[in-house]
Parts: structure tokens; C-alpha cells; sequence
């Protein structure tokens, strides 16, 4: 057999290959509205080909990337808009919602941009380094975990979890365990030089929701947050 005869079959398998996958890219595309979706999606619209797992194979070389395990998104090439990696964060490990670093941002508390998704889960804490990015999940305690979400959804629908102000800053000063806060002072420090959170925001905070999270945590620190926030707003300075 020449070499010549042996490439030509190789180039049209190949060619083959590739147009297969551009249909059921194309296939999923009508069933897929967003970006980001789960291998149960994934294997329910491949279920009309004989051996789907196999079919998965060909997407990942040929257009579809793997999150991690279970989760995927569009290749660039496919893609109708940028996927978010908020959605992500949600799906990748959960029961969780973005908190932490990265919610202090998303709510313009702390002035540092924070590359990875910073979320609080009521599993063991967790990191995952994904093509996309870099996402960390701190455990909380179950009974505060369901106190502080807010529900984002974003113009096409899509929805993530994600905690408010006041959750995201004691989910912060909780999860922050070497911080030696023992006063107002203390903590007022910490929120202002450490954070370097702006005195108008944290004064804007709500401290009887402050309050309702500490009791959730039995904790000090997010007690004290809470009257200092009270203090600022008697004070109106």
C-alpha cells in the first residue's frame, strides 16, 4: 500500500471526523441555550448516536472544553457569547454560592480585583484549577449557610447564587481566622487598612442583618461588625 494511498485515507477519516462533530456541535447548539452545562445534558442530546461516551471524545478535540469532570462549556469557535464563570462556580461544587474575596469585589467593597471565584460551601473546602480559571470554596457552618443570597440572573437567564454585602464580608471575617479581632477597634482596623474597604460602604451595610448572620455563626467578630456598623450610622459621620 503507498504512503500516498495511506494519507488520503487518513486526511478524508479525518475530514470525516471533523464535519461529524461540526453537526453535533451544531446539534447541541439548538438544544443548548448558554454556555455552561452538565454531562447530563450533554449525554441526553447525543443519546440518538450509538455510543455517546465515544462522541464526547470527538467534541473535546473539536469544540466543546472540559471544566472538570461533569461540566462543560463551548469552544471558542461555538461560542454565542462569553460564558460566566459565576454560573461555573455555582455548578462545580455545591451546595455553594460566590462569596468571600471575590463577592467583596463583585459588590465594589474592596478595590483589588480578585482573579479567582471565591465561593462558601457547606462541603469541605476545596480548590479547582480548571482551564478557565482558578475556583476556591471555604466551608461555613450548615446553620449559617442559607442566610445572605442574593439570586443574580444575567440577560439570557441564566442564574447564579451569590451572597450579599453583609454575607460576603462576614463570611470573610469568620473564614479569616488570624486576625487577633477582640474589639471595635480591632475590627475597624482590619475593615479599613486590611480590607481597605471604604468607610461610606461599610457604613451603608445593614447591621440588623448583620446581627441575624452572627447569631447563624455564634460568632463574636460578626457581633462586633454589626454594632460598629450601628455605631457609624448613629454617629452619621
Amino acid at each position: 500500500m503507498s504512503t500516498y494511498y495511506v494519507n488520503i485515507c487518513y486526511i478524508t477519516r479525518t475530514s470525516a471526523l471533523k464535519n461529524g462533530c461540526i453537526i453535533m456541535i451544531e446539534e447541541l447548539r439548538k438544544r443548548i441555550p448558554g454556555e455552561e452545562f452538565d454531562y447530563q445534558i450533554l449525554i441526553d442530546s447525543l443519546k440518538k448516536y450509538e455510543r455517546p461516551r465515544d462522541k464526547i471524545t470527538s467534541l473535546l478535540r473539536n469544540g466543546i472544553i472540559r471544566v472538570k469532570k461533569g461540566i462543560y462549556v463551548f469552544g471558542e469557535k461555538y461560542s454565542r457569547q462569553p460564558f460566566s464563570r459565576e454560573v461555573l462556580a455555582n455548578m462545580i461544587y455545591g451546595p455553594s454560592y460566590i462569596s468571600l474575596e471575590y463577592a467583596l469585589h463583585y459588590h465594589g467593597l474592596i478595590p483589588e480585583r480578585v482573579e479567582a471565584v471565591t465561593s462558601a460551601a457547606c462541603g469541605r473546602s476545596r480548590k479547582f484549577y480548571t482551564p478557565v480559571g482558578l475556583f476556591i470554596y471555604r466551608m461555613i457552618p450548615l446553620k449559617a449557610y442559607h442566610t445572605g443570597m442574593d439570586q443574580v440572573k444575567l440577560d439570557d437567564g441564566r442564574t447564579f447564587l451569590i451572597a450579599t454585602r453583609e454575607k460576603a464580608l462576614a463570611d470573610k471575617i469568620y473564614i479569616d481566622r488570624g486576625t487577633g479581632i477582640r474589639t471595635q477597634n480591632d475590627l475597624n482596623s482590619y475593615l479599613l487598612d486590611n480590607l481597605r474597604i471604604d468607610y461610606e460602604n461599610l457604613k451603608a451595610l445593614n447591621p440588623d442583618m448583620l446581627q441575624t448572620i452572627a447569631e447563624n455563626y455564634r460568632s463574636r467578630k460578626i457581633h462586633l461588625m454589626s454594632l460598629l456598623v450601628r455605631r457609624m450610622k448613629k454617629r452619621g459621620d
